[in-house]
């Protein structure tokens, strides 16, 4: 099979498409024959050997998948051979097969097609979790969504709405926020040339937002959680920004505010009758026309290094999915 392989933590541009052996699935395991794979931001933190999972080598990137049933093993009994199917098999979806855990492996919901059910896998997963999991939004409520016009924060911006609650998008360019504005956004904030926490808190009559849902760290997050509401909470779900920011706790303690991790891979090899659960929300949010992967763009497999580059120089709005094989 076809893969695109990374041999040595490193430059990007060191990734290659090679042939490799076809894997054969454990008795916990299902091979997947992938159709559609998504980029994400942790794909290429993962090349460079800065994300906090390291395979060994070689090895191929790629967290989620769209794809057809080729194996399963003696253990798997809610899925079969032929059936379609969205995976998270935490690496290895940048090939023609990947294997996934039977955990990680849920139905494709009816009607979606594969570019859109890859889209879908990740970031999804993780806004979904975020927001019914790691805190309950509720309807009403105003939610900042930070980097809002990349894959997690358009996720993020449809869910809110599905959700009955009031989505308030933050982004770096009049570009990307009239984007969010396309995708629901109900307001939107400048944080590249407007002050954040001041913005924040005019658009709640002074109040402050209930939830700010952060993929992105650095400067904005301290800015951000100054601009929630008594009892604000701030979702600390990654550091596209580049740096882990170091946050004063009196400003947790002063307006009891929490502050949430939100580590969707792990809780869902924990429980996953709650991934479970949440992929089937999933498929009725879709059926319902309440969520649409927006897909920037549609590359080979060859073209990963370059997308990859884009992705970390924030370049890119919405998903880049990767056609692997026809549909």
């Amino acid at each position: 099979m076809k893969a695109l392989l990374c041999e040595a933590f490193g430059p990007i541009d060191n990734l290659m498409v090679k042939e490799t052996a076809t894997p054969e699935p454990e008795e916990d395991q299902v091979l997947v024959e992938v159709k559609s794979a998504s980029l994400n931001y942790p794909d290429a933190l993962m090349v460079l050997g800065r994300y906090q999972v390291k395979p060994p080598f070689p090895f191929s990137p790629g967290m989620d998948l769209a794809g057809v049933v080729a194996q399963v093993g003696r253990n798997v009994d809610h899925v079969a051979v032929g059936d379609r199917v969205i995976a998270f098999p935490g690496y290895g979806a940048f090939a023609e097969f990947c294997l996934a855990p039977k955990e990680k492996v849920s139905p494709l919901p009816d009607g979606m097609p594969f570019h859109a059910g890859a889209a879908c896998g990740l970031t999804y997963a993780t806004v979904i979790h975020a927001f019914l999991d790691c805190t309950q939004v509720r309807p009403g409520e105003n939610v900042l969504i930070l980097g809002a016009s990349g894959g997690v924060g358009t996720a993020a911006i449809e869910v809110v709405k599905a959700l009955g609650a009031r989505a308030v998008a933050a982004a770096s360019t009049a570009d990307k926020l009239d984007l969010c504005k396309k995708m629901g956004a109900d307001a939107i904030i400048n944080y590249d040339s407007e002050d954040l926490r001041q913005q924040a808190l005019a658009l709640t009559d002074g109040r402050g937002v209930d939830v700010v849902f952060d993929p992105v760290g650095g400067d904005y997050t301290l800015a951000a959680l100054r601009g929630t509401a008594w009892g604000g909470r701030l979702l600390v779900v990654g550091f596209a920004a580049g740096s882990i920011p170091k946050i004063p706790l009196n400003y947790a303690l002063l307006s009891e505010r929490a502050i949430i991790g939100v580590f969707w891979g792990s809780w869902s090899s924990q429980y996953p009758e709650g991934q479970r659960r949440n992929m089937a929300q999933l498929s009725k949010w879709y059926a319902e026309g309440k969520i649409n992967p927006l897909i920037n763009d549609v590359i080979s497999l060859d073209e990963v290094p370059k997308a990859m580059h884009r992705l970390m120089e924030r370049k890119v709005t919405g998903k880049l999915v990767i056609q692997i094989q026809p549909e």
